[in-house]
């Protein structure tokens, strides 16, 4: 089914506000073996009704969010109605539900909100109990010789959300008439780039018949999507994890920091983390998990070399004689984490982000990494991640939990 989906709002291009109704509908209708065709986002104003056209006459449903508020500058609807050619008038159950909605909260109803309850002739109204901006539904009947339904939605996630759930998805599923969902399976690695997979396997995946494969790359981490019948994605994992079998994070969606404190809590390990670099960020993952708490012992940031020396005990000869982004002081770090934190197994790092601060010895993008496991001698390992601040932390913290996620082992 061709779905079109038009975004709208000047902050969306502006960058103010961040863009996330693509990937949030794009995951939930794959689930329901649909997918987005095509997605583009406009400014409000007068580029709202012209994007629609685009999308009427090649889609078979369009699903438009944003720009149903009470303000000047909302005008989907009027857009909609403009290029169907269909009258607007007020829908009197959608202004009794607009009322009620300020009436709850004990607030003056603004003679702008009458708007909100404004419809192109024949729509159905889409309930929003989460706030004022009803959603519009139009058949493929009402858009005559575009034949092509059409969704209204709010651009709120709190309010788009939930209504996507109740009034779009049944409504897509019904015009689609999908009966069988395809085979979907996603696979996360880590420690491995995409240019890997396509040296090791991509001829492979390629001549299973009825597979559909393709790969997300990001700053120390490859997913690789499968679609198909479920003989041909049997047939592909097989071969991903034969090729691949340690790098293989999950093939359930779980992240590394998932995987982590599962590990952990499995093996009746706790962990503790010492910071530089990174600034606090692996911490911040794994207490992104529920359930951290029983795993997770101590997280040290510690960015000065007061702070290494008076948290985590690295010493001050150690320091002078090696800079704080050296193996002794990863090691030490590691250590004394561990001790302190009163932890089974302890990881540190240090390096420089940039943009200043590296040398010809050590440049910009340098990092340690210490590994301290009790009754094992400690690990360190050194690498070099070129990128912006940003991307080198996010690659530092992924090196830091997958290096715990092996020495835990799967």
């Amino acid at each position: 089914m061709q779905i079109e989906l038009l975004t709208t709002g000047t902050e969306l291009l502006l960058g103010t506000t961040q863009n996330t109704h693509g990937a949030w509908i794009g995951q939930r209708l794959l689930r329901v073996g649909l997918r987005v065709s095509r997605q583009i986002t406009v400014p409000d104003g007068e580029a709202v009704g012209r994007a629609m056209r685009i999308g009427l006459e090649d889609g078979e449903a369009l699903i438009v969010t944003g720009g149903l508020g009470p303000t000047s500058d909302d005008l989907t609807r009027e857009a909609l109605a403009e290029v169907l050619g269909l009258e607007m008038i007020e829908d009197e159950a959608a202004m009794r539900a607009i009322e009620e909605f300020f009436a709850r909260r004990q607030r003056v109803m603004a003679e702008a909100n009458r708007k909100q309850a404004q419809a192109p002739v024949g729509a159905d109204i889409l309930n929003n109990p989460n706030g004022t901006a009803p959603g519009l539904y139009l058949p493929p009947r009402l858009s005559g010789s575009f034949n092509c339904a059409v969704f209204l939605l709010p651009g709120p996630p709190r309010e788009l959300y939930p209504m996507f759930e109740a009034e779009v998805v049944p409504r897509l599923k019904a015009l689609s008439g999908i009966e069988k969902v395809p085979e979907f399976l996603e696979l996360k690695f880590a420690g491995i780039g995409e240019s890997d997979f396509h040296q090791g396997i991509d001829d492979m995946l390629e001549a299973i018949p009825g597979l559909e494969h393709g790969y997300c790359a990001r700053p120390g981490e490859v997913d690789l999507r499968l679609m198909g019948s479920a003989a041909s994605i049997r047939e592909a994992g097989e071969i991903v994890r034969g090729t691949f079998g340690d790098e293989l994070v999950s093939d359930d969606g779980a992240n590394l920091e998932d995987v982590v404190v599962e590990l952990l809590a499995k093996r009746g390990r706790t962990l503790a983390i010492a910071e530089s670099c990174t600034g606090g960020l692996i911490s911040s993952r794994i207490t992104d998990v529920a359930g951290s708490s029983e795993v997770f012992r101590y997280g040290f940031v510690t960015y000065a070399n007061e702070a290494k020396q008076e948290l985590v005990g690295v010493s001050q000869d150690a320091l002078r004689s090696y800079g704080a982004v050296s193996s002794p002081v990863a090691r030490q770090m590691a250590e004394g984490a561990l001790k302190a934190g009163e932890a089974d197994i302890a990881v540190a790092v240090t390096g420089i982000a940039g943009p200043a601060g590296g040398s010809e010895e050590k440049p910009v993008g340098t990092v340690f990494l210490g590994l301290a496991e009790r009754g094992r001698e400690t690990q360190v390992y050194q690498q070099f991640h070129p990128w912006a601040r940003a991307a080198f932390k996010r690659q530092v913290s992924q090196s830091a939990l997958n290096l715990v996620r092996l020495t835990l082992g799967q």
